[in-house]
C-alpha cells in the first residue's frame, strides 16, 4: 500500500484509466460500502462555470464568523492537495488525507474511480467524522452525474452558466445548464447567480418544485462607494466593506454566498456576514505582487466568460505604464476566445506552453496556431509558465503590469516563481 500522500496521489492517480467519466453509479456503489452519511448537519453545493471557488470562501469565512464548524471541498489545487479539503478552516493534514485514501481503497472493492472521484469519497469521510455544523462542496464537472453530487444539498447553488467544457456538458448555455442545475433538490432552494440564466435552469427548478433564489430578481447588489456595497432582499438590507477579493466580479460572488447562507436554516448575525466577506481570501484570483516596481496579478481564469471579467479589470483599472499577458492554456480550451476578449486591453503577449499540465497539456507551438491572425499569436514564446514570467518580469518597468492566466498550471507555476518554491508535478482531475 502507499505510505506517503504524494504516493496515494500516484497510485489513485492510475486506478482509473480516463481522468474523467461522468455518472454517479460507482462512486454511490463504493459510498454504500464505506457507510458515509451525511457529511455534515447542513450542506450547500456549488456549480458553474465560473465563481465557484470565490462563492465557497464567501460561505465558508462568513459561517465561520458566525460561530459554525464548516468544512469545506474544493477543487482543483494550487500548491498542495490538502488546499482540497478544509475543516474549521485548516487544510487537512497528510495523515488524515492518507487515513481516508485508505478507507476508500478498503471499501472499493476494485471498482474503478477517477482521481476526482477518490478524493470526494475521502473528503466526504472526513467531514463525517468532524461533526460539521455545515460542509460546502465545490462541484468538479458540470452538477448532475458529478461525484459531489452524491450528496443532498440543502441548498443548491449555480454561479454562472456559461460555455466551457463542452466536450462534456453540451454546446451552448441551455444543455449546459440542465447539467449545473442538476444538483437541485426537490422542494429546495437553488440560489441562481446570473441575472438572465438559461431558462433550462429555472424550467427544471419548476420541474422538481426548487425555490429558485435568483439575482436581479430576489436579491440585488450595488456598490455604494470606493469602501461599501449593499446587499438586499425584501424587507432585509446589509450595507457592507468591499469583498478584499479584488475583482470587480467578487462582488457577485459575496451576493450569491450571502444568498446561499439566508436561504439556509441558520442564523448569521450582521455582523458575521461584514467580518467574513472582508476576511474571506482565495490564492489566484487576481492574487496581487510586486515585483521591481512591477505590479504582478496572478488568476485561474481560462475561459472566455472569465477572460471578459479580467479584461473588462484591465480596462477599468488602467495600469501607469504597459500592461504584460503572459497566457498559458490547456488544449481543450477556446484560446482563440479567450484572447479575443482582451482585444486592446493589452501591450505585450507572452505565450507559454503547458505540457506539465499532464494530458490535457500543449506545446507553446501549438497553442500560437490556434491563435493565428490575433495580436497574441505574435507574442514571444517560451516552453512553460514559468520561462514566460520571467520574461515578462524582466521586460516590464516600473509602473507596468504583469497578467498570468490561462489555467490553473499557468496561476500554480506563477505562484511557485514568485515564492520560490520548486515545481511539482499534479494531476488537474478534470477541472
Amino acid at each position: 500500500m502507499p505510505k506517503t500522500l504524494q504516493d496515494w496521489l500516484a497510485y489513485i492517480e492510475r486506478q482509473h484509466p480516463k481522468s474523467i467519466e461522468m455518472g454517479l453509479g460507482r462512486v454511490r456503489d463504493v459510498a454504500a460500502r464505506m457507510g458515509l452519511g451525511k457529511p455534515a448537519k447542513q450542506v450547500v453545493t456549488v456549480a458553474g462555470t465560473n465563481g465557484k471557488g470565490s462563492t465557497v470562501a464567501f460561505i465558508e469565512a462568513v459561517a465561520r464568523e458566525a460561530g459554525l464548524r464548516v468544512g469545506a471541498y474544493t477543487s482543483p489545487h494550487l500548491l498542495a492537495y490538502n488546499e482540497r479539503v478544509r475543516i474549521d478552516g485548516r487544510d487537512a493534514d497528510d495523515e488524515a488525507l492518507i487515513d481516508a485514501f485508505a478507507a476508500v481503497e478498503a471499501a472499493r472493492g476494485g471498482v474503478p474511480l477517477t482521481y476526482f472521484e477518490f478524493g470526494t469519497l475521502a473528503a466526504l469521510r472526513l467531514f463525517e467524522r468532524a461533526r460539521l455544523d455545515l460542509a460546502i462542496l465545490e462541484v468538479g464537472l458540470g452538477g448532475r452525474l458529478d461525484a459531489t453530487n452524491l450528496v443532498d444539498a440543502d441548498v443548491a447553488v449555480v454561479t454562472t452558466v456559461d460555455l466551457d467544457h463542452q466536450d462534456w456538458l453540451g454546446d451552448d448555455r441551455e444543455a449546459i445548464g440542465v447539467e449545473k442545475a442538476g444538483i437541485a433538490r426537490a422542494w429546495k432552494p437553488l440560489v441562481v447567480g446570473d441575472d438572465d440564466p438559461p431558462a433550462s435552469v429555472l424550467r427544471h427548478a419548476y420541474a422538481i418544485g426548487a425555490s429558485a433564489i435568483r439575482a436581479g430578481s430576489d436579491f440585488f447588489f450595488e456598490r455604494l462607494d470606493d469602501a461599501r456595497w449593499r446587499w438586499r432582499e425584501l424587507d432585509y438590507a446589509l450595507d457592507l466593506p468591499l469583498p478584499t477579493l479584488a475583482a470587480p466580479v467578487q462582488l457577485r460572488n459575496a451576493a450569491i454566498a450571502i444568498a446561499a447562507l439566508r436561504a439556509l436554516e441558520i442564523d448569521i448575525p450582521d455582523e458575521a456576514f461584514a467580518r467574513g466577506i472582508a476576511k474571506a481570501r482565495l490564492p489566484g484570483r487576481l492574487q496581487r505582487f510586486e515585483r521591481r516596481g512591477a505590479a504582478v496579478f496572478v488568476d485561474v481564469g481560462h475561459n472566455p466568460q472569465a477572460a471578459r471579467e479580467l479584461a473588462a479589470w484591465l480596462r477599468d483599472s488602467p495600469a501607469a505604464g504597459r500592461t504584460h499577458a503572459v497566457y498559458a492554456a490547456l488544449g481543450d480550451k477556446d484560446a482563440a476566445a479567450v484572447v479575443a476578449a482582451f482585444e486592446g486591453a493589452v501591450d505585450a503577449w507572452w505565450l507559454a506552453g503547458s505540457l506539465g499540465a499532464g494530458a490535457r497539456g500543449i506545446a507553446v507551438a501549438v497553442l500560437a496556431e490556434r491563435l493565428r491572425g490575433s495580436v497574441a499569436a505574435e507574442g514571444l514564446r517560451h516552453p512553460d509558465p514559468a520561462a514566460a514570467l520571467m520574461a515578462a518580469l524582466q521586460a516590464a518597468g516600473p509602473g507596468d503590469r504583469v497578467l498570468v492566466f490561462g489555467s490553473f498550471h499557468a496561476a500554480e507555476a506563477a505562484l511557485r516563481t514568485l515564492h520560490g518554491l520548486d515545481s511539482e508535478a499534479r494531476p488537474d482531475a478534470g477541472v
